[in-house]
């Protein structure tokens, strides 16, 4: 066998990797730019508003993608998705509240902890406490001072953690509703997150959800803050080993925080960068130390 014969495989696997490396990547960018534009809309249909455009929008998208209704669905698996559904409604719901006084990096480490807590108790190892210490020191970190040097905002602290909960349960009822078709178990959870977030977002804004402008920002709120980066990430899972994934995905709340620096000029004092530094630090910590799964049985 030739030298050249041997490096190809090897020149197309680091493509490969390169490629789902820079869709987890390209992910984080869209979510996070597509939060701040979201943030944006806030004077004009309030933070309710903007995640029902948001939530309705990616449901209408991924019906039209998945078409789950072609494909049977056991009323145990439809429960799970419900579940599902409604704790990805609520995340959204309550992350998007804590942007009404939060900067968006903080809010994001804030709520980065509701999964890191799912880690660290799933695990019941002594190094993991090692990571909720850090996690712990870059909470403290980030509530001590905003950027004006005044304490956060408690109900947007309430509001950021409330989504990193739901996240947690997302992350757990999202295992079991994987059961079914995956394209089916999305499309419908995020119908079901529509349906949770449209009544806020209605009593918020009322008929001027439905203004052409506000639908035409609606749709890419939906298109760059959802369907482009759930896509993308699809692609990279396929390609990327889980702990990679997760360790690339623990980049967001500094990603979400320079966004917000460069979109809607959300300064940061040293210290706060320095609390998302920790949080992601115990995440891709987390990740690096974490067990690999047991394949089932």
């Amino acid at each position: 066998m030739s030298a050249t014969s041997l490096a190809l495989p090897q020149r197309s696997a680091a493509t490969s990797l390169a490629f789902a490396v820079a869709a987890v990547l390209g992910a984080i960018v869209s979510l996070c730019g597509g939060t701040s534009f979201a943030k944006s809309l806030f004077p004009v249909v309030g933070a309710e508003g903007t995640v029902a455009l948001r939530t309705g929008v990616s449901a209408l998208i991924l019906l039209a993608v998945w078409r789950p209704w072609r494909l049977p669905l056991a009323a145990r698996d439809a429960g799970w998705i419900v579940l599902y559904g409604a704790a990805l409604g609520l995340t959204n719901l309550l992350f998007y509240l804590s942007l009404r006084t939060l900067p968006i990096g903080v809010s994001l480490a804030i709520e980065f902890t509701g999964p890191l807590a799912l880690a660290v108790l799933s695990s019941h190892r002594a190094l993991d406490l090692l990571w909720a210490a850090l996690a712990a020191v870059g909470l403290v970190l980030l509530l001590l001072l905003d950027g004006s040097g005044q304490a956060l905002d408690p109900v947007g602290v309430l509001c950021a953690a409330g989504a990193g909960l739901f996240w947690a349960f997302y992350i757990v009822f999202g295992q079991k509703a994987g059961r079914a078709h995956g394209g089916q178990a999305t499309s419908i959870g995020m119908v079901v997150a529509a349906l949770v977030t449209l009544p806020f977002g209605l009593a918020q804004a009322g008929g001027g959800l439905f203004e052409p402008a506000v639908l035409l920002a609606g749709l890419a709120i939906g298109i760059f803050s959802s369907a482009l980066p759930y896509s993308l990430e699809m692609v990279a899972l396929k390609r990327l080993p889980k702990r990679s994934f997760g360790i690339l995905l623990s980049l967001e709340p500094a990603i979400g925080a320079l966004a917000g620096l460069l979109i809607l000029g959300e300064h940061l004092k040293p210290a706060q960068w320095l609390g998302i530094a920790c949080v992601i630090a115990a995440a891709t910590g987390c990740t690096l130390t974490a067990r690999p799964t047991r394949p089932a049985q």
